[in-house]
């Protein structure tokens, strides 16, 4: 098995790159997603972040109104590793029941958008990120997913640096173009990952 943590900025490109490996095989264990689904109502997580956040971050159909509470802990170092502290233990417990149970021969890929922030670098056999420019970020962020600007530069501002980022990398995609040049990027780097 080798063990691949990918990593990227907000509006770098990490799902579309995950997409392109699993569609070759890769098993793709995705922290965003599964940070999700562990505080979906009725778990553990969800019980805590209402315990800790108060009944005002939900929404009025009984879930967690994400974008509420994404803009209270991006205001908020405090509230966010408040947040942090319940959800990614949850996301790691989860996140190694579905490494375990891929196969020996597997390529797993981590997608984990705060692996630089957390140090997590030293759990994989090779760190991949997904470089893209700040201005190539924001435009994303604003231009494809409505963002407001102040928003996406909240957000972006709570993550790493690029510098940071690239300087824990093992293999860097570059995803500041155009979608059709990211594929025979995601190409060479499955060939040296399915070989590794």
């Amino acid at each position: 098995m080798v063990k691949v943590g990918l990593t990227g900025g907000i509006g770098a490109g990490k799902s579309e790159v995950s997409r392109l490996l699993a569609s070759y095989g890769a098993v793709i264990v995705d922290a965003d997603k599964i940070a999700r689904e562990v505080v979906e109502p009725g778990t553990p997580g969800f019980a805590a972040v209402v315990e800790e956040f108060g009944e005002d971050v939900l929404a009025p159909d009984g879930t967690l109104d994400r974008p509420k509470l994404g803009g209270i802990v991006f205001a908020d170092p405090g509230k966010l590793k408040a947040l942090n502290s319940i959800v990614h233990p949850l996301v790691g417990a989860r996140s190694a029941e579905l490494e375990a149970s891929a196969g020996p021969d597997a390529v797993v890929v981590h997608d984990v958008p705060l692996l630089t922030e957390n140090g997590l670098a030293p759990l994989y056999d090779l760190v991949v990120v997904i470089d893209a420019a700040p201005e190539t970020q924001l435009d994303r962020l604003v231009r494809l997913r409505g963002m407001a600007e102040d928003e996406a530069k909240s957000r972006m501002a709570a993550q790493a640096t690029r510098e940071q980022r690239l300087a824990i990398a093992d293999l860097v995609i570059d995803n500041d173009g155009p979608l059709e040049a990211l594929e025979p990027q995601v190409r060479k780097v499955w060939e040296r990952l399915h070989n590794a």
